[in-house]
């Protein structure tokens, strides 16, 4: 396989995925190629059991989660927007603004979820990956991915409907609750 063609057929599903599991935007370049460092040398052990782009999200995890846990230790500030303009077709001025906002909006209430919720949210509402497959990924059991799908979707919702209700100030107190009240339910 040509791993330039692997990498242009995926390089967009690695980038939105490593920005949905919250790598800042001045990372992402170097996240997405971290991604494709490790799945160019883990290639050849593929075995094809699952599709390549679930075996990719699998390794965006990882890195995002390395990326989280060593945050400390960088000290980088760049712009949070340059990276993600993409795509051919350009839309209109009021269109884009639009896109940016709700692209903001659940950026936020996404980095409101805890991370395993966040993580399982992501693959399985925006990447659209099935629950087996994230039960995979994360080394979960399957029921574990759909407990923690339910309690990050009732906390995703709680926190949207706060926002359009009260501002951001209350939707992130509203995640806190529903995220402390879903540990509970675990216990």
């Amino acid at each position: 396989m040509n791993f330039q063609a692997f990498y242009n057929e995926h390089v967009a599903l690695v980038w939105r995925a490593l920005h949905r599991l919250g790598v800042p935007a001045a990372d992402l370049p170097d996240a997405v190629q971290e991604v494709f460092l490790v799945a160019y040398r883990k290639l050849p052990e593929f075995e094809g059991r699952s599709k390549a782009s679930t075996w990719l999200v699998g390794i965006c995890c990882r890195v995002a989660s390395d990326r989280r846990r060593l945050a400390h230790v960088r000290r980088e500030i760049g712009d949070v927007d340059a990276m993600l303009a993409c795509g051919d077709e350009r839309p209109g001025a009021n269109q884009l603004v639009e896109q940016q906002e709700q692209a903001h909006v659940l950026d936020e209430i996404l980095a409101l979820l805890r991370p395993e919720q966040r993580e399982v949210f992501v693959m399985f509402e925006l990447e659209e990956l099935s629950g087996k497959e994230i039960a995979a990924i994360v080394g979960a059991p399957l029921k574990t991915v759909f407990s923690r799908l339910r309690l990050a979707r009732t906390a995703f919702t709680t926190a949207l409907a706060a926002r359009q209700r009260d501002g951001n100030r209350v939707a992130s107190r509203s995640v806190a609750f529903v995220a402390a009240r879903g540990k509970e339910e675990m216990s």
